[in-house]
C-alpha cells in the first residue's frame, strides 16, 4: 500500500507519516524497486496508535514508548496502564494550572473598570506595579 492509501486509512497527512518515520516512531517501511515506500497492516496500526496517542496528549517520546510497547509481545498491560495514569496525572495538573490562570484573569478583569482611562489594574498587576503608578 502506498503513502496516500495509508494517509486515508489513518487520518494522517503524508507529511505527518513521513515525519513519524523520520523521527523513528514507526517501523521503517520497505521500499519497492522504484524507491517508493511500501506499507502494510502493521504500519496502519502503528500510525493509528500514534494519531490517537497524540490526540489524548502524549508527546513524541511518549508515543515512541507506546509504539514500542505495542510492538513488544512481552509487554505487560500494567506498564501501559501505569504510563496512561501518569499522563492523566499530568493532564490533571495542567487543568489545575489552567484553572488558577483563569481565576487570576477573572479577578484582574473584575478589578478593571474597562473604560476610556489609561489606568488599568490588569496591566499594573501584570507589570508588578501599584494601582495608579506609571
Amino acid at each position: 500500500m502506498n503513502i496516500s492509501d495509508v494517509a486515508k486509512r489513518t487520518g494522517l497527512t503524508n507529511k505527518a507519516i513521513r515525519f513519524y518515520e523520520e523521527k523513528g516512531l514507526v517501523t521503517p517501511p520497505l521500499r519497492s524497486e522504484n524507491g517508493y515506500r511500501r506499507y502494510d497492516a502493521r504500519h496502519i496500526e502503528e500510525l493509528t496508535l500514534l494519531r490517537q496517542a497524540r490526540q489524548v496528549g502524549f508527546n513524541l517520546d511518549e508515543c515512541r514508548e507506546m509504539v514500542q510497547l505495542f510492538n513488544n509481545p512481552q509487554r505487560h498491560s500494567a506498564d501501559v496502564k501505569k504510563r496512561t495514569l501518569q499522563k492523566v496525572a499530568e493532564i490533571e495538573n495542567h487543568i489545575a494550572e489552567l484553572n488558577r490562570m483563569r481565576t487570576r484573569l477573572l479577578t484582574l478583569a473584575e478589578q478593571c473598570p474597562g473604560d476610556d482611562s489609561a489606568d488599568c489594574p490588569i496591566i499594573n498587576n501584570l507589570a508588578g506595579c501599584c494601582a495608579g503608578k506609571k
